[in-house]
């Protein structure tokens, strides 16, 4: 076996009689390192994990506590394949090992971590063995119930001691990956000597980094190596460190904090912690630093204790914490725009506590730790900054709301913490909670539809934002706004009908009535009288005109049923002039219009494909591939003509009515150009697709119209209104630019009423 767990005995005694030992200092690129082996203790191990081919990795770091140079002290060691599945299950820190039959190559992170310039690389492959002496102190400090350890205060530490010793947290940093690959913690501790230690503590995983959660809690730490830094003592992490860590309250539960499965903690060490609390109590100017949301001052920085309800991706730096404490703000909060969807958290709790939740905003090496976190869980977020912000710049007082942070960096403790469940404060928090009742904030809801003929249809918990912020965000982004619409194009509202293929992207003005009538024309003057065409799948029948000259044919579809209704009949018109194909297309359900070419119908796409009543269907020129009009015949013994499946049977691409108009839209602070497009029919509550065969809906869309942009009145007559816009980036020819555009918005049912 590679691997060789040792329980008892002289390690070294167990490798062959040929093997020869080498030091740490010895190793370089391209020595005969035949028969060789190393000694050193495990002073850090890293979570395992797989490379990119699916194959086994173990990393951890060996030192030589003997050597002084810290570059020669401790070498990366990685394990690969089986090994590395077993050593990691086998190895702690602390133990002491043996590498033997290892290669040895050039480290890329010396730069970063500062440690020996190569790398230790072992695998069963290459034949390579590894030797874990488990001492009973590597995985637990003690097991023998008379140990003692001896504790050392803060005025008696030296340089190269290692020390264990008590302390009360006076600063601290929650765990943070450093500019290496290993996770770190600040932590900075004082006790009644009056002096200040400073400790660097590193490790693989944040697991196993002490569980501090706020200033002045205890904590005990064993085997905590002492060195000098910028002329101060400074405790850092060296083989077999621990630690515990306690709540600091006076009275709270003796409960310590570990990772570990296996300590001591005696009598002597509960009486430790007792009179460090006291003292802390009584000694220490300990800064306040938690704040309740109630409490809550602009340009303040404090920690949070609280409850996550929701959070959700904001773009790639920034990420949404949406939390409560049970208080509630004395100023109104933001509301961070995104998407219901995009929350992740129970729908029905988000709704109820909307007047007590605040929007945290969480940016750059924080967004890992957010993304991390689980909804319903207890945080703390650590050094929150609140910011005033005005919607109108020049008067402080109006329209003001605050914002929350939490920064980028790691400066001043930055970061997130996550509570156990038996965490004091914790649970604390909870019992609080469950006596509050959501319903007495109600009255605090803001109006979800505002005094405007406006209603937005969802995001009502949004802050309003000024035009000004809008335009100097970034896109792609969305808000919530109030404005005046000062003007809008077209003028000419049927303009604001088009044909959008969904497949190539295209846009074109849907004919006008004057264009489809010379279409028609056209055809009637190049077949003045089509010829009757039976055949087994639909009759034709020759109708009469005024002009004996003329007649118009009309072929039947046949169906299972031959005595159809005629709003079910499928109709094939050829010959029909565009008054005729009006009068048709209210008598029959479904008209196609066709023309003749050798004794064959064809399909034009210059004119409609498909007449519905008042919807009349066109198709793209470029997308579509007409097939022969016989392709409907396998429809004929459906139940019903659908349009998709008509299109589908010709081979033709449908193009999609849409309203395409440009607002123009004001406040106090700017003007902002803004499309109503692909939301324009929710907008307007009219279907595009029929409003141009249809007066009473043209005349209803004016009136809309006129409402909301009343004619030949000054600007500041207008309605204020609410919209919900959304920016986006744009690309035309070639230069990027940012657009925007109406969403989830639409005119109130008093106004379509009218």
């Amino acid at each position: 076996m590679p691997v060789h767990v040792v329980r008892d005995g002289h390690i070294e005694a167990q490798l062959p009689s040929t093997a020869r030992r080498i030091q740490l200092r010895a190793l370089q690129l391209g020595a005969n390192l035949a028969d060789t082996y190393l000694l050193g203790q495990v002073s850090l191990t890293y979570p395992s994990s797989k490379l990119g081919n699916g194959l086994e990795l173990f990393k951890f770091v060996l030192e030589d506590p003997s050597e002084k140079n810290a570059k020669l002290k401790a070498i990366n060691t990685f394990i690969f394949g089986k090994m590395a599945v077993e050593c990691g299950k086998a190895m702690r820190q602390g133990d002491t090992v043996v590498v033997f039959g290892f290669d040895l190559t050039k480290s890329p992170s010396v730069s970063r971590d500062g440690r020996h310039r190569c790398q230790i690389e072992l695998s069963e492959e290459k034949g390579s063995e590894i030797y874990i002496l488990n001492k009973s102190g590597s995985r637990a400090e003690s097991t023998a119930s008379g140990s003692k350890y001896s504790y050392t205060t803060l005025d008696q530490l030296k340089e190269g001691m290692v020390a264990n010793l008590f302390g009360v947290v006076k600063f601290f940093k929650p765990p943070y990956r450093s500019k290496g690959t290993d996770y770190c913690s600040a932590i900075t501790i004082v006790d009644p000597s009056d002096v200040k230690l400073k400790c660097m503590l590193f490790s693989g995983s944040t697991d196993t980094l002490p569980k501090v959660y706020k200033i002045g809690d205890i904590v005990r730490f064993h085997r905590i190596k002492i060195q000098s830094f910028h002329e101060e003592i400074q405790g850092i992490t060296t083989a077999g460190f621990s630690a515990l860590v306690f709540d600091g309250t006076v009275g709270a539960p003796m409960c310590p904090r570990t990772s570990s499965n296996s300590y001591t903690f005696t009598k002597e060490n509960e009486k430790n912690v007792d009179a460090l609390r006291k003292w802390a109590i009584n000694h220490l100017d300990l800064p306040g630093s938690r704040v309740k949301l109630s409490d809550v001052q602009p340009l303040q920085y404090f920690d949070l204790i609280c409850h996550l309800v929701a959070k959700a991706e904001v773009d790639k730096t920034s990420y949404l914490l949406k939390v409560w404490d049970g208080t509630k703000c004395v100023s109104p909060t933001w509301k961070i725009c995104v998407e219901d969807e995009a929350l992740e958290g129970e729908r029905s709790l988000i709704h109820k506590l909307r007047n007590l939740t605040v929007d945290v905003l969480v940016y750059d090496n924080h967004v890992e730790s957010a993304k991390s976190l689980k909804v319903g869980s207890c945080i703390v977020i650590h050094s929150v900054h609140t910011k005033l912000h005005a919607a109108n710049a020049e008067n402080q007082t109006s329209a003001s709301y605050l914002e929350f942070y939490l920064h980028g960096g790691t400066g001043y403790g930055r970061g997130i913490t996550v509570l156990p469940d038996n965490n004091y404060d914790a649970q604390e928090l909870k019992k609080f909670l469950d006596t509050v009742d959501p319903k007495e904030y109600d009255r605090y809801e803001e109006p979800c539809i505002s005094e405007a003929p406006l209603v937005l249809t969802s995001h009502c918990d949004w802050q309003t934002i000024p035009l000004a912020t809008v335009i100097n965000s970034p896109a792609p982004n969305k808000f919530r706004v109030r404005a005046q619409l000062q003007r809008f194009q077209p003028q000419r509202l049927d303009q604001s009908v088009k044909l959008h293929c969904t497949k190539c992207k295209s846009l074109q003005d849907a004919p006008e009535e004057h264009d489809l009538n010379i279409i028609f024309q056209e055809r009637v003057m190049l077949h003045p009288k089509p010829v009757i065409q039976n055949t087994e799948w639909y009759q034709s029948a020759v109708w009469g005109t005024n002009n004996p000259n003329r007649c118009i044919a009309a072929h039947f579809v046949r169906k299972c049923d031959l005595h159809q209704d005629p709003e079910n009949t499928l109709i094939m018109v050829e010959g029909a002039a565009l008054q005729e194909i009006y009068k048709l297309s209210k008598h029959f359900g479904s008209v196609i219009p066709v023309k003749s070419d050798k004794q064959q119908l064809e399909i034009d796409l210059s004119a409609p494909f498909l007449i519905e009543g008042n919807r009349w269907h066109y198709g793209c020129r470029n997308c579509s591939n007409v097939k022969r009009i016989d392709a409907l015949i396998p429809l004929a013994n459906t139940s019903s003509w659908e349009t998709t499946a008509i299109a589908e049977a010709l081979g033709i691409e449908p193009l999609r009515h849409v309203f395409v108009m440009n607002f123009t839209l004001a406040d106090e602070t700017g003007l902002l150009k803004a499309y109503l497009w692909n939301y324009a029919e929710q907008f307007f509550q009219i279907p595009a697709s029929e409003i141009l065969m249809d007066s009473l809906l043209q005349d209803k869309l004016c009136k809309i119209m006129e409402t909301l942009c009343p004619p030949r009145k000054n600007n500041s007559e207008c309605p204020w209104l609410e919209f919900c816009i959304r920016s986006y980036n744009s690309s035309d020819g070639g230069k990027e630019h940012i657009c925007y555009e109406v969403f989830d918005t639409e005119v109130t049912g008093t106004i379509l009423n009218h």
